[in-house]
């Protein structure tokens, strides 16, 4: 009785070898990759400011009401519009950044809109990305009347400007930031839904698609396991890039009074209140809620031109 040969024809390995060899390949060291991003940050040197900003964003979203000096909705008339780094008979600093016309404490107030900015932004991208993913996938893959209808969907939402939207819905909905980041979240799927969509048509007919359809895969399996972390890197530009405008549309609803409650402390509550102490030049009620404003939005495009840059393949040869 001959002995069965481990390979195929001609020596080649049989096909679950190569399955099991494709699979026993080590994956690319996490650490490598952590590496080049840091050089890549280094030698761009704007990158580096910019994650420190978000990195201070973050400790004062966490860490708001222990850092604050004061309660940020504090009253006290006899304190009221008091100028940044002024001394009391004391020789005491009370208000760093000023007070406002509640004679409220700016810096505290800051550090609480820091919360909700960033609350907002992430929640409504997560919201909306999750949406825009899945409908994207869903669209790309089958394509055909399925296509169809959540592309004419999208088309309907795009007709209207997003802030005028936005200012429906808050209004029949009430302020809130449970609503407000619902709100946000929903108008922003369908940005995600058509780059994925894109990218899915471009790689359902590849070979891995092909080969994972042959083993026997589910349209479920071929789409969130096997296509989708190959859309991962625009995916992430996108999302940086997006959570700054999120941002921005926060504070021009919170602006017009349609974001959060009063009582809720945000950048763009504070710039309205400052409309009508501007004449009387006290500056410091918009200069700094304005700056953190421009400081963040400024932040995550800078993250999101350079994320753009590193993971282009075609930049990778110059790295």
């Amino acid at each position: 009785m001959s002995q069965t040969h481990p390979d195929g024809p001609f020596g080649a390995p049989l096909a679950h070898d190569l399955v099991d060899t494709m699979v026993a390949l080590p994956p690319k060291r996490r650490g490598d990759a952590w590496r080049r991003a840091w050089y890549s940050m280094l030698r761009a040197r704007w990158p580096i400011l910019a994650l420190v900003i978000l990195l201070f964003l973050t400790v004062a979203a966490a860490f708001g009401p222990s850092i604050a000096p004061h309660d940020p909705n504090r009253q006290s008339i006899m304190t009221r519009l008091e100028a940044p780094m002024v001394a009391d008979r004391n020789g005491e600093v009370k208000f760093v950044l000023g007070s406002d016309g509640l004679g409220r404490d700016v810096l505290s107030r800051l550090l609480y809109g820091a919360r909700i900015s960033l609350l907002v932004g992430v929640t409504a991208i997560a919201i909306g990305g999750t949406l825009g993913v899945a409908l994207g996938l869903i669209s790309g893959y089958f394509g055909g009347w399925i296509d169809d209808v959540i592309m004419r969907i999208g088309d309907i939402q795009l007709a209207f400007p997003f802030i005028l939207m936005a200012i429906m819905f808050l209004v029949v909905l009430g302020p809130g930031v449970f609503n407000l980041i619902i709100v946000l979240g929903v108008g922003q799927w369908i940005t995600y839904a058509r780059i994925i969509r894109a990218q899915t048509f471009s790689l359902r007919e590849k070979e891995f698609v092909e080969a994972a359809r042959a083993l026997g895969a589910s349209h479920t399996s071929i789409m969130f396991v096997t296509i989708l972390p190959n859309v991962i890197a625009p995916l992430t530009v996108i999302a940086s890039f997006n959570i700054a405008s999120v941002i921005l549309a926060e504070a021009a609803l919170s602006f017009l009074g349609l974001g959060v409650p009063p009582e809720v402390p945000t950048w763009g509550s504070m710039l309205a209140e400052s409309r009508d102490q501007l004449i009387a030049n006290k500056w410091w009620l918009a200069l700094f809620p304005g700056l953190a404003i421009v400081a963040t939005v400024l932040a995550f495009n800078i993250i999101g031109d350079w994320l753009r840059d590193f993971l282009d393949p075609r930049l990778k040869e110059g790295r």
